[in-house]
């Protein structure tokens, strides 16, 4: 590709570059500024719950949904369907199995936070259509699942205040990582 020393990330650096002294960028007259109903779609819900949209769901609306959306995939009981390699994850179980010969990684067992479920399903789900689901369908698929886990109770609701509440079963089971560069990304 190149016969010389530079390597791909060398030319880009040289390409984009800050004047000297300023920090002002170059600039090369094309593209738009992304507006804010564009950068709204990309998201991440951290542990505290900051971003998690307003809506409710509770786990029976959730059972309806996640039969409809979910058990293809992740089996009628949250089992898994890894028929053929194309099936999804276990959902279930596991729990104190990670530092084991045969670590089960799933919701109940490796998910230090239940925020992190709720974002992983509004970005990635379902397979054949994410970002489909409305906010209360995924509060309520989210209820379902941890009260099936017994994480919370079946009665309990869904929302931006009680989901970063949930107590997660490994919620202490990862070491903090020590690189202070993590830092400028919290």
């Amino acid at each position: 590709m190149f016969t010389h020393r530079f390597s791909l990330a060398a030319l880009v650096s040289a390409l984009v570059f800050v004047h000297p002294g300023s920090a002002q960028v170059v600039r090369y007259g094309f593209g738009t500024p992304a507006t804010p109903d564009e950068l709204a779609k990309f998201f991440s819900i951290p542990p505290d719950g900051r971003g998690l949209p307003s809506g409710s769901g509770n786990a029976k609306k959730g059972a309806e949904l996640y039969a409809l959306a979910c058990a293809a995939c992740h089996g009628e009981k949250l089992e898994g369907n890894p028929a053929k390699g194309i099936g999804g994850d276990k959902l279930l179980g596991g729990r104190g199995s990670l530092a084991t010969k045969t670590p089960v990684k799933t919701v109940e067992s490796y998910w230090p936070y239940a925020t992190t479920l709720f974002d992983y399903i509004k970005r990635a789900m379902p397979f054949n259509a994410p970002g489909s689901l409305s906010d209360d369908d995924i509060y309520s698929i989210v209820a379902y699942i941890l009260s099936e886990a017994k994480i919370i109770k079946p009665t309990e609701t869904m929302d931006a205040k009680t989901l970063p509440a949930v107590t997660m079963p490994n919620k202490d089971g990862f070491v903090p990582d020590p690189r202070p560069e993590v830092e400028l990304y919290r």
